[in-house]
């Protein structure tokens, strides 16, 4: 078995990895830039296809595999846990040891937090990320991603206050809340109602095949679509807390930022990347409402 190959200037930092998160619905066949993206960063090491998420990962495996073969990842192996309890068994953790990345693939983003949360698996993984492994997600795998998980709420409509559902995610990604298949399903509304609930975080709606690349503090955007990210920090309105759970939500003063392929965004300072500052945006915008 080959030794672990993770870029060898994060492993004499000591920093930790990329994350690559993707909106689901990756290309599998054709050009493959997520996928080959995340083959670039394993730099011929193994990658630990993790089909937590779903109740019947039978399939997922021999996708994932046909996809990578000439990608260069030659060492790929599933890590499928059915309970909690299986997240202590010795044969599973063995597969994590020498990984230079993981991949979590879709289903139910729940399942993945509820069975591997604050257990030896997910230490592991961690640990994979601190020593400069990539961690890449999918569809579920991507909201799992974000500290706080949107779960459920209803897509293609405007947000009604009483339909969201949210729980803490593995935290990868701080002060963010991440949805996918985002414009295929019209799930703009829900979003805005996860940063409604959390203003302090930024919401980010990733298309299908599209996918943010986190380095630092920065993320540049790869694939097909779009990344749609909600600021609330600036809100001077919302009925979230007064209205009926039936009412639909309003807000004020709700910043978007639309992101395509080669853009990049500041997550820190909140902005994209490479853009005249705020404040010029803000006398653009009163020039034409003047």
């Amino acid at each position: 078995m080959r030794p672990i190959a993770i870029m060898s200037e994060r492993t004499r930092q000591n920093a930790k990895g990329p994350l690559i998160v993707i909106g689901g619905g990756e290309d599998k066949e054709e050009d493959r830039i997520i996928l080959r993206e995340i083959a670039r960063h394993l730099d011929g090491g193994r990658l630990v296809l993790a089909t937590v998420a779903s109740h019947e990962p039978e399939g997922y495996f021999d996708v994932y595999q046909k996809a990578f073969e000439d990608l260069g990842v030659t060492d790929l192996v599933e890590l499928y846990v059915k309970d909690r309890a299986e997240t202590l068994d010795p044969e599973k953790l063995r597969l994590l040891d020498e990984a230079a990345g993981v991949f979590f693939s879709g289903g139910d983003q729940l399942r993945i937090a509820s069975q591997i949360g604050d257990t030896p698996v997910e230490q592991r993984i961690r640990e994979i990320h601190g020593r400069g492994g990539v961690i890449a997600g999918t569809s579920a795998g991507a909201s799992v991603m974000s500290e706080t998980m949107l779960v459920k709420g209803t897509s293609g409509e405007s947000h009604k206050i009483g339909d969201l559902h949210m729980a803490p995610g593995l935290g990868f990604i701080r002060d963010a809340i991440i949805d996918q298949h985002f414009a295929e399903r019209g799930r703009f509304g829900r979003l805005l109602g996860a940063v409604a609930h959390n203003p302090r975080e930024l919401g980010i709606g990733i298309d299908e095949d599209t996918a943010l690349v986190l380095d630092g503090d920065r993320f540049e955007v790869i694939g097909s679509g779009c990344i749609y990210v909600v600021d609330g920090a600036g809100v001077t309105h919302s009925n979230i807390a007064e209205a009926k759970p039936e009412r639909a939500l309003s807000m004020y003063d709700v910043r978007l930022h639309v992101l395509s392929s080669g853009d990049t965004f500041d997550l820190a300072h909140r902005r994209p990347a490479a853009v005249p500052d705020v404040t010029r945006s803000h006398a653009i915008e009163a020039q034409v409402t003047g």
